[in-house]
């Protein structure tokens, strides 16, 4: 069931992939959005809105504003005709995001930054999880929430993992 205006404030890191991924879903429910891109990557989803509009979405239904967060992404959190706010970035901003929500008690869905830990376990095929966990922890130069910054490495097999 649609919920109405969609705020979502995305982060600078794989724009198109973060743009859609909030997109989609609110689309897909018959909601309006209003995307908050970061300043540094804004062209991704502005050119994917003109393109929307060229395939017959409805001028209105995909707008897309580029800015600093404290400014444009406040803005967006705190406005009161937004119906939902969507947010991927850091702890502490999740935080003002909220804070900025709440004024007007609009539901928030947090996406934070964290550790994503990956686990060898003693059968694992070492060459292949080394391999693996170079790409988890490399990918985007490591500029991504799920980068596998930890890795839990079976007793057995740890000396030959290292």
């Amino acid at each position: 069931e649609p919920i109405g205006v969609c705020g979502q404030i995305i982060p600078w890191n794989f724009p198109l992939l973060m743009f859609v991924w909030q997109a989609a879903p609110a689309l897909a429910c018959g909601n309006t959005l209003v995307a908050k891109v970061a300043e540094t990557t804004p062209l991704t989803a502005l050119y994917n809105a003109q393109l929307m509009s060229q395939a017959g979405v409805p001028d209105g239904v995909v707008n897309v504003v580029p800015g600093l967060g404290p400014t444009a992404g406040k803005a967006l959190a705190g406005h009161p005709g937004i119906n939902k706010v969507s947010f991927t970035g850091s702890g502490p901003t999740g935080r003002d995001v909220m804070r900025s929500a709440s004024d007007n008690l609009t539901p928030v869905c947090l996406e934070l930054g964290g550790k994503s830990p990956a686990i060898i376990c003693e059968d694992a095929d070492i060459d292949n999880a080394v391999a693996q966990m170079q790409v988890g922890l490399f990918l985007n130069q490591g500029q991504c929430c799920v980068a596998s910054s930890r890795i839990y490495v079976h007793e057995k097999v740890y000396d030959e993992f290292v």
